[in-house]
């Protein structure tokens, strides 16, 4: 039984992973990513839900919806990493521990990308490792719960 429940969150342009810029995001799928992370989160006893959306406020309110339902948030705004107050101010606002994963290493693109409106209010951050970020940020939150606990 797992112990540890984990949300995904995926924001924009990711549902289309695998056909976009492939020289930069891989040609992974995100569904192969979120049944990636479903079997390692069975290895680590930890129960995860993915979520993806093109749309911030679906992303605000599925962190709100967090609160008393996770233990920890994973979370790829795609985008909105680099805009949204409204997705940092929520995760500010549950207190869940967060980690913020990239595919790409948003620090060697452009200068506009090297701005995280959420690494400030996550317990870490992992990019560049292609779909590893991911799976790195599942470890790194699942050893953070248990040694938390």
């Amino acid at each position: 039984m797992s112990d540890i429940s984990i949300l995904v969150l995926h924001g924009p342009n990711l549902n289309l992973l695998g056909l976009r810029e492939p020289e930069i995001y891989g040609s992974t799928t995100l569904v192969q990513i979120n049944q990636t992370l479903r079997l390692d989160g069975e290895g680590l006893q930890a129960n995860v839900i993915c979520l993806q959306s093109n749309h911030e406020g679906v992303l605000v309110d599925a962190i709100h919806d967090a609160r008393q339902k996770y233990q920890g948030i994973i979370i790829n705004a795609g985008a909105y990493t680099h805009t949204s107050v409204a997705i940092r101010d929520a995760l500010t606002a549950v207190e869940i521990p967060t980690v913020e994963v990239h595919l790409s290493n948003i620090y060697s693109r452009e200068e506009f990308r090297h701005h995280s409106y959420i690494a400030p209010v996550a317990i870490g951050q992992i990019s560049g490792f292609g779909t590893d970020s991911y799976r790195l940020g599942m470890q790194a939150l699942v050893n953070y719960l248990r040694k938390k606990n």
